[in-house]
């Protein structure tokens, strides 16, 4: 087990070199500096103009050499502008500007700083990932537990008509997107149209004090798609597991039917939905972005569209790096779960 952990975090660690290369790549590129360029200076700038910017502020440098300075890797940029102002990565516009090159990086804790909201990129994501923490905390609460219930009532009696009618229920809420579930939830229960103004239509306030009349549509508007995604895979993994052989003994022997569910198919059937389970945790961290925007919810994924609306590159990259991150570790706990869950699987 430990060899096999050891390799996960050497993979781990490549993919996130190649996915951070590939996104610092895509922000990087020429359209997207001008517009960065034009945005903090002047947007009737001439292409003159803009390249003397890119250049003096350091990123007319190779691709390979401004990733290894955002990385941490090489030591920050100290540049002398054609304005005469001398400018360095880690000296953050302090002056006097120190002429030797330092590194400050990511791997320094240096994330950069954002042009749109004109803070430190590390503070506005330790900011916006603790509000959409509490929002995914609420809806894992909701979705999991609904989720595994109606799979294994569906799965105990496969072609019942409570397997029929629980399987119908979850493949509709799995075919509805986020922004169609989370507008009907709004025009039914928060809109004064219909009378039922039971919530409220926006998730503003839940960032400072959430309660069950600000917070209960956006959670349940996400908890819907995944409590029907969840369901079929656990609907079906119980079904499977019900038809197997050591199952038919165990009836044979005259076990009775909870028993049968509770202490011998339960644990095989879970297998899979603990993988699903585990995937949706970067599912919910970016998947977020449509109910956060819907519901004017503030948080990592808000930060998301702000960043990528207004060209906030350095926003961008640090939700990136988060982004890829999450994934990385909960594919990691996933592989490591199944190896316990299942113990015909070998890490040798």
């Amino acid at each position: 087990m430990g060899r096999f952990i050891l390799r996960r975090m050497g993979v781990m660690v490549l993919t996130a070199l190649c996915l951070t290369l590939i996104v610092f790549f895509m922000t990087n590129l020429a359209p997207n500096l001008e517009k960065l360029a034009k945005t903090q200076g002047n947007f009737r700038m001439s292409d003159e103009e803009v390249t003397t910017y890119l250049a003096d502020h350091g990123y007319a440098q190779p691709m390979l050499v401004k990733y290894g300075q955002w990385l941490g890797f090489l030591p920050g940029y100290v540049i002398e502008g054609t304005d005469g102002l001398t400018r360095a990565k880690c000296q953050g516009g302090a002056e006097p500007v120190e002429t030797t090159p330092t590194f400050c990086g990511v791997l320094q804790g240096d994330w950069g700083t954002s042009t749109v909201i004109k803070k430190d990129v590390g503070v506005v994501i330790a900011d916006k990932l603790a509000l959409t923490g509490k929002l995914m905390f609420w809806v894992l609460v909701l979705m999991v537990p609904s989720a595994l219930l109606i799979g294994i009532l569906a799965g105990m009696r496969e072609g019942s008509r409570t397997d029929r009618a629980l399987s119908t229920v979850s493949i509709t809420t799995s075919a509805t997107p986020e922004y169609v579930s989370g507008v009907l939830l709004i025009a039914v229960f928060a809109s004064s149209a219909v009378g039922l103004k039971w919530f409220k239509g926006t998730a503003t306030s839940a960032m400072d004090t959430a309660t069950f009349e600000n917070f209960f549509l956006p959670v349940l508007t996400i908890s819907l798609y995944g409590v029907g995604y969840i369901a079929r895979m656990t609907r079906a993994s119980m079904a499977e597991v019900m038809t197997s052989q050591y199952i038919r003994t165990a009836r044979l022997k005259g076990v009775s039917f909870p028993n049968i569910v509770v202490k011998h198919a339960l644990r095989n059937a879970l297998i899979a939905p603990f993988t699903v389970i585990m995937l949706q945790f970067p599912w919910l961290l970016n998947g977020v972005v449509i109910v956060e925007t819907l519901f004017n919810y503030k948080g990592f994924g808000w930060a998301m569209v702000l960043a990528a609306s207004n060209n906030d590159i350095e926003l961008l990259l640090g939700i990136s790096v988060v982004s890829v991150i999450v994934v990385l570790v909960t594919q990691a706990i996933s592989d490591i779960g199944y190896v316990y869950l299942n113990p015909r699987i070998s890490v040798t």
